[in-house]
């Protein structure tokens, strides 16, 4: 049960308004997630702004985005955006055994997504804390210092989303329903 609303346009903040028709125009729906961030039109300002820039103006390919999502969606346990970005992901024709691995936290089957998977995984683990040799180790992987970087962007999308269904329980949109998720830890 959740204490928070699913905003719509009459029940939304004014502030909000403008951004319910967005995520409606840029989704073809409203995702539940968008109708209850719609109740802080500051968040859901920053979510749309970090989101769409990580997506649409950083040097990762859209593979890597995902890589960087599903691992902070893994690692905060969200059984909203696991379910959602799989929908994303399958939508976009990546490949399966990704999206099983990411899902499942089990190594991924090409050696530099599994770097970049390891580089946002110890971001997360360690509050950024990573040190040299763990820089060191996504670059020797292939990424840059920018890429390195641009991960920040993706995972402070994540945090405002995950955290967000965390306090809301947001309910998976019918959409996503197909790829329920439970963290394997909780099977």
């Amino acid at each position: 049960m959740s204490l928070f609303t699913y905003h719509d346009q009459d029940s939304a903040p004014e502030g909000s308004k403008s951004l319910l028709a967005q995520s409606q125009k840029s989704f073809g729906m409203l995702p539940n997630l968008h109708k209850v961030l719609a109740e802080a039109p500051a968040t859901y300002e920053a979510y749309n702004t970090t989101f769409g820039l990580f997506m649409k103006n950083t040097t990762l390919t859209p593979l890597e985005q995902q890589v960087v999502f599903m691992t902070a969606n893994f690692e905060n346990n969200c059984h909203y955006c696991v379910p959602g970005h799989t929908w994303m992901m399958h939508a976009a024709k990546m490949p399966e055994a990704v999206i099983t691995a990411l899902r499942e936290g089990t190594p991924l089957p090409d050696a530099k997504l599994q770097a970049l998977h390891d580089f946002s995984k110890a971001l997360l683990d360690n509050r950024g804390h990573i040190g040299d040799d763990g820089l060191q180790a996504f670059l020797d992987a292939g990424y840059s210092k920018r890429q390195a970087l641009e991960v920040l962007t993706g995972l402070a999308a994540k945090l405002i989303s995950n955290f967000t269904n965390a306090l809301a329980h947001t309910e998976p949109d019918a959409a996503f329903k197909a790829y329920a998720w439970t963290h394997p830890s909780q099977r």
